[in-house]
């Protein structure tokens, strides 16, 4: 007989679950991926008014970059908490954080206005951008991860994962529409602002459903088993979630960062970057760039589900290397048809790159969420994807795009993402098979456990006999 923690939530509650996570890492997406395309489009004019336009983009994407130095601080912070006091809470807190900075953008003044101290206080909101999103991924995947049919895990904490195409469809769709039906004067006037600004109602929107579903009965069960033995060395250890995690957790750590290398700069190189190369070096409008993206962005969310639930059938490794490999082998293509100017080329580019990333990006909230125990999963699965987003996606825009300006060639910018391809697969080649952990028995250090806290060899039987 399942016990009450691992039995499957009913579905109108798991679905309620999966829509929190959803709507809240969509606005969490949205806020972060608007602040890239405004990079790319006129932030270079409003806040750094005095260099050369390919110097004014790289300042601009350099501010995109901070947010991201921030993203492992809100890791650390968010994981510690929300090992200790609960997914739920942390998530409401990373959200009002988000959506507070990023409409406090949309109200800055210009460098025109204030001058130095303009891009001065748009870096400071970029930082408590990157710090709430540093705590927002962990918790979204967990809450689902931990509330979900195990049999089906990839395939519901997949749908979190699809908050990024869902955020970049609604930022990207928003700019287009303000792109086409105002003059550029208008938008780099007032225009760029009202998208900032929408984040407001969709904040309160995001709030009143995440302040409607429960915490996970993992941690729930978790919780009650640390609280009957405060006086044991490993409960102390609970109580600083980082610590046990670099402790028992260290290879599962690297593992996730690795595994992160490919996909997160595959994704901005496809998303953020090609607003650059197609506009300067293909001579594509920016209309057209936007409206290729926005497509693409469509089809990248219907596919991550399908990715998750062949993840179940097939394993997280399996699914993981065919995004790895994909993407590696698609780059060089992928700019050949930026290149020939074309719409249908342009879009065929984007959308099959993100259909390759998101068979990286859909089975990893399972995949790293099965990494971790339960009391120390929320920092481990946080540390390992937020620290490697300073080295892979905060730098891959600003790279990319001083490849361009030194080598006025796209071959050592798809030498770039190819090395982190084949990073990646080193990573997850080394990494063990996850599928068949049952998240209420992984024991410090990635192993399982029977009920009586003996290693369990077997973890595939022990989950299917809980979940049948």
């Amino acid at each position: 007989m399942a016990s009450p923690a691992s039995a499957p939530p009913p579905p109108g509650n798991l679905k309620r679950i999966v829509a929190a996570s959803l709507i809240g890492t969509t606005i969490e997406w949205y806020d972060f991926f608007l602040y890239g395309a405004a990079a790319a489009l006129v932030f270079n004019k409003l806040f750094f008014p005095d260099s050369d336009p390919l110097v004014g983009t790289l300042l601009s994407f350099l501010t995109y970059a901070v947010g991201f130095a921030a993203r492992p601080l809100g890791a650390l912070v968010f994981g510690h908490y929300g090992d200790r006091l609960g997914r739920k809470k942390l998530l409401v807190l990373s959200l009002l954080l988000m959506g507070g900075a990023t409409c406090a953008i949309g109200l800055l003044p210009t460098h025109a206005t204030i001058g130095s101290a303009a891009p001065v206080l748009l870096t400071v909101l970029r930082l408590v951008q990157g710090f709430a999103l540093g705590g927002e991924w962990g918790g979204a995947v967990l809450l689902v991860s931990e509330h979900g049919d195990a049999r089906r895990r990839g395939f519901w904490a997949s749908w979190p994962q699809t908050g990024a195409p869902a955020g970049q469809l609604l930022a990207t769709g928003v700019l287009s529409v303000l792109t086409a039906v105002l003059s550029d004067a208008a938008f780099g006037s007032w225009g760029w602002r009202i998208p900032f600004l929408l984040s407001g109602v969709l904040v309160i929107v995001g709030l009143w459903i995440r302040l409607s579903v429960d915490e996970s009965p993992v941690f729930k069960e978790a919780l009650a088993q640390a609280e009957s033995r405060k006086a044991d060395t490993e409960a102390l250890a609970e109580r600083m979630p980082l610590v046990a995690v670099l402790r028992h957790h260290w290879r599962d750590v690297l593992v996730a960062m690795g595994a992160r290398m490919a996909e997160n700069i595959s994704y901005y190189v496809i998303t953020a970057f090609i607003l650059v190369y197609a506009t300067t070096s293909a001579g594509v409008s920016k209309q057209t760039a936007l409206n290729a993206v926005l497509i693409a962005s469509a089809v990248h969310f219907v596919t991550i589900p399908a990715w998750g639930a062949l993840s179940d059938r097939i394993g997280r490794r399996p699914v993981y290397l065919i995004g790895a490999v994909g993407v590696g082998l698609w780059m060089f293509p992928f700019f050949a048809l930026i290149d020939t100017g074309g719409f249908g080329a342009l879009l065929l580019a984007v959308t099959v790159g993100l259909v390759m990333h998101g068979a990286m990006y859909a089975p990893q909230a399972a995949f790293f969420s099965e990494m971790f125990a339960t009391r120390m999963r929320y920092s481990g699965a946080s540390i390992g994807a937020q620290f490697s987003s300073v080295a892979a996606g905060a730098p891959a825009p600003l790279i990319a795009t001083a490849l361009l300006a030194d080598y006025d060639s796209s071959t050592p910018i798809a030498l770039y993402v190819i090395a982190a391809s084949l990073l990646t697969v080193v990573a997850v080649v080394a990494a063990k098979e996850t599928r068949h952990r049952d998240l209420n028995e992984i024991a410090p250090g990635g192993k399982t456990q029977g009920p009586a806290g003996a290693p369990a060899e077997a973890p595939a039987t022990t989950q299917d006999a809980r979940t049948r």
